[in-house]
């Protein structure tokens, strides 16, 4: 990231910015929150004191209402000893959706988004309107960390004096009356701001330094924060036949990998020792590089093919995330690391492999080898741990992009309690999914001649025929498969993400699990 951003809380009478006032604490902005017409809360006014008329005058005079994401910029503000006030507007002319709890995350984005060089800020947060909590004042640090994201760490020429640059440190005070209480919502918000900004990490690597056995190694790396990290090479892959997977990598000169992460933070149930709690499991594709294979892929936009692992980082950023707030439920992470490379060794259209599940499959495209990868993981984790559900996530299909553009993800499932729960926590975070059919139709286009099936059904339905080649290896177990091709790389810039990378999944995963998985 090019600056750190340091966040940290104070209660709302230690912050007095009259420039006669005995204690005074210096920064370059000001941020307050306005509502409608702009109004401001009672503790904004008495931090304000006679500067509050002024602010009145100048939202009159700049016709300045309060809407949501408007702004009124106040320079050398008279009666106050900051450099700059901004006041944010928070009135959302239509009534939020109840089940939504992005709001003032987006705004924390927002906020962030607007500093600009300053270098000490403090924002008030007392909305105008309605009741807010703690957890809103947290939600709003999220915000603002995940806007301040950047990854430059290959730009050698960074000019921190050029116009727009920002400083390499940024101290942000949030001033709000209850900052014990705050206090105690960091470590869960601080998780998760860590686990996106990682998946992030990974998504934005290029492919020259992020290969299948250097994110193994980054993966590892969260056994410093309690999880149980095991790496299987090549040799361990054969033994166990994963034809599949095994497949796609053979073309490379950089060695497939799967790794399996154990997070066992749930408590005895039912007598049960911690150990026996039964897992939830999330896979993830982490094909580090897709050129297509001999089934080669146009030159054209083949470079952002760096970020066809976004599902498996996603997984790790999840991981990250729970494994930082000592989530209370046991889960297995397993994601499965390829490079789809065309040379004189790679797998050709034509052949067929055998799978562990020990079905055979007739390759008609290795390009769509993210499924081959998926198929052997999805089935080592039903198989070994006997999961509660299984869901993974993967940039699968570019007929979904065709299908939902880039504001959904694509779901598919057997079981619609499971369905019914992502949509929800979807809603609720903005990582929106919807849900698509499944059938014996469909599950039909995938027979083959000469094997138990074939890679792709045709051109027709391709991110449906794709999701039904997957549901062959989860047996009965309840299990989703989330399409992230147009979410998970190249997203649109939004309030929280600015960059290529989004991390798209994390927020949405976490909320699953604490709202319906922890003991």
């Amino acid at each position: 990231m090019s600056h750190v951003l340091d966040v940290d809380f104070i209660s709302l009478k230690d912050v007095k910015f009259a420039a006669k006032a005995a204690k005074t604490v210096p920064a370059t902005t000001l941020v307050i929150l306005a509502g409608v017409d702009g109004a401001l809360g009672k503790a904004t006014k008495t931090i304000l004191g006679e500067a509050a008329a002024f602010v009145a005058k100048a939202a009159t005079a700049a016709q300045f209402k309060g809407a949501a994401k408007s702004t009124m910029e106040l320079l050398a503000p008279h009666g106050l000893s900051v450099d700059r006030l901004l006041v944010v507007g928070t009135h959302q002319a239509k009534k939020a959706d109840p089940q939504a709890q992005d709001g003032l995350i987006n705004l924390g984005g927002f906020i962030q988004g607007k500093l600009g060089r300053a270098a000490k800020v403090v924002v008030v947060f007392d909305p105008p309107e309605g009741e807010h909590s703690a957890a809103d004042a947290a939600d709003l640090m999220l915000g603002l960390k995940l806007r301040a994201y950047k990854f430059d760490t290959y730009k050698t020429k960074k000019k921190p004096d050029d116009e727009g640059a920002e400083p390499a440190k940024v101290q942000i005070e949030i001033a709000v009356t209850n900052p014990a209480e705050v206090r105690a919502q960091l470590p869960a918000r601080q998780g998760l701001a860590n686990g996106i900004s990682l998946a992030r990490d990974l998504v934005n690597e290029p492919a020259n330094i992020l290969y299948p056995v250097e994110f193994a190694k980054r993966a590892k790396q969260l056994e410093k924060l309690g999880v149980k990290v095991e790496i299987l090479d090549v040799k361990a892959m054969q033994k166990l036949g994963m034809g599949a997977l095994l497949g796609v990598g053979q073309g490379s000169v950089r060695e497939s990998r799967m790794v399996v992460m154990h997070w066992n933070g749930a408590k005895a149930a039912r007598g049960k020792a911690k150990s026996e709690a039964k897992p939830i499991a999330f896979i993830g594709k982490g094909v580090c590089f897709d050129t297509g294979g001999i089934s080669i892929k146009p030159a054209g936009g083949m470079e952002d093919m760096k970020g066809d692992m976004a599902g498996a980082a996603c997984v790790v950023g999840l991981m990250h995330a729970l494994a930082s707030r000592k989530a209370k439920v046991n889960v297995i992470g397993a994601i499965g690391l390829v490079e789809n490379m065309p040379d004189g060794n790679a797998q050709r259209p034509g052949d067929i492999v055998k799978t562990m599940s020990g079905q055979t499959v007739e390759v008609i495209n290795t390009d769509a080898e993210g499924r081959l990868v998926l198929a052997d993981v999805l089935w080592y984790v039903q198989h070994k741990y006997q999961p509660g559900f299984m869901i993974n996530l993967a940039t699968l299909t570019g007929a979904i992009l065709v299908a939902l553009g880039k504001e959904y993800a694509g779901l598919f499932s057997n079981n619609d309690e499971l369905s019914a729960r992502l949509s929800a926590a979807g809603q609720a975070t903005g990582e929106k999914v919807w849900r698509m059919p499944m059938g014996p139709a469909y599950d039909k286009m995938l027979d083959s001649q000469f094997a138990d099936m074939k890679n792709i059904g045709g051109r027709n339905a391709g991110s449906i025929t794709a999701a039904q080649f997957l549901q062959r290896f989860v047996n009965e177990t309840p299990w989703a498969h989330l399409d992230i091709a147009g979410t998970g790389m190249g997203s649109p810039s939004s309030d929280i993400n600015q960059s290529w990378g989004s991390g798209w999944g994390v927020r949405l995963l976490d909320k699953l699990v604490a709202d319906h998985y922890e003991h």
